[in-house]
């Protein structure tokens, strides 16, 4: 299997013919989708089937951020507003039997909507823990300040939505939830200890079974004060494999995001370098895409074989 190590983005509802070309010329892992990519479940259907005929590959990898709340893909077609992954923890600290019930329901209904639109990977669940200071860009999107809740209901995410065959992406990994700043906009910088962090932050990542996992653009201080953890091999390699013995592929967060430094093409060799698998690029710019294309290596050999591991799942 020959894939470039980059997961890209599309500008539109359809593929344009530099779309077409740059799929069936240079073969990225795979594809995510935004609102901007997703009118109906006509359209949509039709589109995951285009670029899954120009790769030949009926398990293509497309993913999508279908989290529900503020973070909905698919918000022309499903609302979802009131179903935040803290709706359901609430719930959870209220009533057990009656949350699992309805989020596995509501987990259900979404992966039934991403079956029947070509869709094989959904990037939730958010792990990263609620504090009095996280900044709002989690907010919601977290299912707790209760460690207990998070592991609660990130088990049931795993086991409902590999039940219906779609993938999990557990994010950001080692932990969000100390950051007081929006990585869209800018870098943040946390000060905590690694014994601090090690007691709660990360442990709601300790030994997770999805098949996938996103980085946090975040620098831990005490950690590696020069590094996000997306850039960094003491946080990809000593805390997210070995310390938390995370065995899956590694994606980061999007590389066109305010907090990291250098060109898209910088940005991606050092995430690479530092131990991320695959390269997430969101913002949907053709020419932006081809140039990392054009730059980035092959997948290894360990992608290769996870990614073997995941098309088994699929099938």
């Amino acid at each position: 299997m020959f894939r470039k190590s980059i997961i890209i983005s599309l500008s539109s509802y359809k593929l344009s013919l530099d779309e077409k070309r740059l799929l069936k010329n240079y073969k990225p892992w795979g594809v995510i989708l935004f609102k901007r990519n997703i009118k109906s479940l006509t359209q949509i259907r039709d589109l995951t089937s285009h670029i899954k005929d120009i790769m030949n590959d009926r398990f293509y990898p497309i993913m999508v951020d279908e989290e529900g709340g503020k973070v909905s893909r698919f918000s022309n077609i499903i609302k979802t507003q009131h179903f935040t992954q803290k709706y359901f923890g609430k719930l959870f600290e209220k009533d057990k039997k009656l949350a699992i019930k309805l989020y596995t329901e509501y987990l259900d209904f979404t992966c039934k909507i991403l079956i029947e639109s070509g869709i094989n990977i959904n990037t939730i669940p958010v792990l990263d823990i609620l504090k009095n200071h996280t900044h709002n860009v989690i907010g919601n999107r977290s299912y707790s300040k209760d460690l207990k809740t998070i592991n609660s209901l990130r088990d049931i995410c795993f086991k409902t939505l590999n039940k219906l065959k779609i993938a999990c992406v557990s994010k950001h990994i080692p932990g969000h939830g100390e950051s007081k700043v929006d990585t869209h906009k800018k870098l943040s910088v946390v000060n905590s200890s690694l014994k601090s962090l090690s007691k709660k932050d990360f442990k709601a990542f300790n030994n997770i079974q999805s098949r996938f996992a996103m980085t946090a653009h975040i620098i831990y201080n005490k950690i590696d004060k020069l590094n996000p953890a997306t850039h960094s091999k003491i946080l990809i390699r000593e805390i997210i494999r070995e310390r938390l013995g995370y065995k899956g592929i590694i994606i980061s967060d999007d590389i066109s995001m305010n907090s990291l430094k250098g060109n898209l093409n910088e940005r991606a060799q050092k995430a690479i370098n530092a131990g991320c698998n695959l390269i997430l690029y969101c913002r949907g710019n053709f020419k932006e895409s081809t140039k990392l294309l054009r730059q980035i290596d092959e997948i290894d050999a360990f992608t290769k074989k996870k990614t073997s591991e995941f098309y088994n799942f699929l099938r």
